[in-house]
């Protein structure tokens, strides 16, 4: 992950979200050997997702990551657990439909912000606290946008403050991968498509939606599932020399003429 890292020695990983993407990189970090502190919003779910880690857990802190102390209090503690950090990826975030966000000429500025603060101020408060620690010794972030963000669906995906969170997302990981890069600071990120979460019920209860999946994203032959995705973060989070990237993760999404 650094020049000062062995890569024989577990990584010191934190990431954000205790479901769906969050909960798959998280325990396929512990599969790989890696010691993995988990950053959400519901204890509940922390918890469980720490017992499901278990010797790989390093323990977990329950945060609204909207907000500016609890974000700066999340990374405190896991800097105690960890004794410093390695790879942070920055899952936490999710759908703006139930704050009013649709198509531009229906978004209220109530439900423009309220998108942009889950999807993009999450992103923005673990991108600072993370570059913040990791400039000292090097290291890796990895940020999730959405397929949504360059390859619009508007019949049946039209929610336009999200799309702008989370293409926001894709330049921030370019400019982050620009600056920090002479302090050993690779920042990149994923770009899933549809994908078998929590926060993709609607889509998952939908026919039409789920044929349209079936024909969008034909490697997946439908919905992706979370693992495909945490295959690719820990791919790119892991790999030295890259940086700068954004990786689709859509079964074909953005190939295809669905």
């Amino acid at each position: 992950m650094s020049a000062q890292h062995d890569p024989s020695l577990a990584l010191r990983c934190l990431v954000t979200g205790a479901t769906g993407i969050g909960a798959a990189v998280s325990l396929r970090l512990a599969d790989l050997g890696h010691r993995v502190f988990v950053v959400s919003l519901d204890p509940g779910e922390c918890r469980s997702l720490t017992g499901r880690l278990g010797e790989r857990s390093a323990g977990f802190h329950a945060a609204d990551l909207r907000a500016e102390d609890a974000a700066v209090a999340a990374f405190t503690a896991a800097d105690q657990a960890l004794g410093g950090l390695d790879l942070v990826v920055a899952v936490a975030g999710g759908s703006g439909r139930r704050f009013g966000d649709g198509p531009l000429h229906e978004v209220t500025l109530h439900a423009w912000e309220e998108t942009l603060r889950l999807n993009l101020t999450t992103a923005f408060l673990t991108a600072r606290e993370a570059v913040r620690r990791l400039r000292r010794t090097g290291g890796s972030l990895v940020l999730v946008g959405s397929v949504l963000a360059t390859r619009p669906s508007p019949d049946l995906f039209g929610t336009h403050a999200y799309a702008a969170a989370k293409a926001a997302i894709g330049g921030l990981a370019t400019t982050l991968a620009s600056t920090y890069a002479p302090d050993g600071v690779r920042v990149n990120a994923v770009a899933p498509g549809l994908v078998r979460t929590p926060m993709a019920r609607r889509a998952a209860d939908d026919p039409v939606i789920q044929e349209y999946a079936r024909r969008k994203q034909p490697l997946a032959a439908g919905m992706i599932e979370p693992g495909a995705v945490a295959a690719a973060v820990c791919a790119i989070g892991l790999a030295e020399g890259v940086t700068g990237q954004t990786v689709a993760v859509d079964g074909g999404w953005s190939v295809s003429e669905a």
